[in-house]
């Protein structure tokens, strides 16, 4: 899934960069209100993560104008300002949640799966097709009871792939999820991916299917 934050502290954006890559997501980075507003306006996210105080324009106006755009990613609010009227400020722009500083990282990871699941029409923490269940809160994939031992690219693929159970996804669509803008893989990459994961599902009962000229979708038998 892939991942806007903005946050103006580059120690923090840093290290929390980093940590939820390591989780599986594709992120994207932005210190500044005014480049975060810019950049929404061309490139679509799973979900957004956004800082308060911000240079050059407010995280409130940033989310204002998201929303006035018609976009409807998820946002979680993530900041110092704890008071009750941000808050309720926030959430009446169209924020879908918020998180106060200092925060844990693993409460961060586990709203952010919840907002996504969410946007996808997806309430429970475990989503299932045929044999396959993919458990949220811990980013786990199982067949069977077996365990999927995936590289994070090959999660994400599946990740988007699963969420997305009955509809086409393009090879485009896909990279612009799994991959962040600075990434130097082409859409072939995607390709790659998608072979890997068809070798860990040969006779699960499970398939992704390739329609030419449209993209893949995923299928149980």
């Amino acid at each position: 899934m892939r991942l806007l934050l903005v946050e103006d502290s580059l120690k923090l954006a840093t290290w929390l960069s980093r940590a939820l890559q390591q989780h599986g997501f594709a992120v994207d980075s932005i210190h500044d209100g005014a480049q975060a507003d810019a950049l929404l306006r061309t490139e679509k996210y799973d979900a957004i993560v956004l800082d308060l105080s911000l240079p050059s324009m407010d995280g409130l106006v940033v989310l204002q104008r998201l929303r006035e755009s018609g976009v409807a990613s998820p946002v979680i609010v993530l900041t110092a300002r704890g008071d009750l009227e941000d808050r309720v400020k926030g959430l009446n722009l169209g924020a879908d949640d918020y998180l106060v500083k200092p925060f844990d990282l693993s409460e961060l990871e586990a709203r952010l799966n919840a907002v996504i699941r969410r946007a996808h029409g997806v309430s429970a923490p475990v989503v299932c097709l045929g044999p396959l269940q993919y458990e949220s809160s811990g980013r786990t994939f199982t067949i069977g009871g077996r365990r999927l031992n995936l590289r994070p690219k090959e999660h994400a693929v599946l990740e988007v792939l699963l969420l997305r159970t009955g509809k086409v996804v393009s090879k485009s669509a896909l990279h612009d999820r799994v991959f962040s803008m600075d990434a130097a893989a082409g859409q072939d990459a995607v390709e790659v991916y998608i072979h890997r994961l068809r070798k860990q599902l040969v006779d699960t009962g499970l398939a992704i299917v390739t329609l030419r000229g449209l993209g893949y979708v995923l299928e149980a038998a």
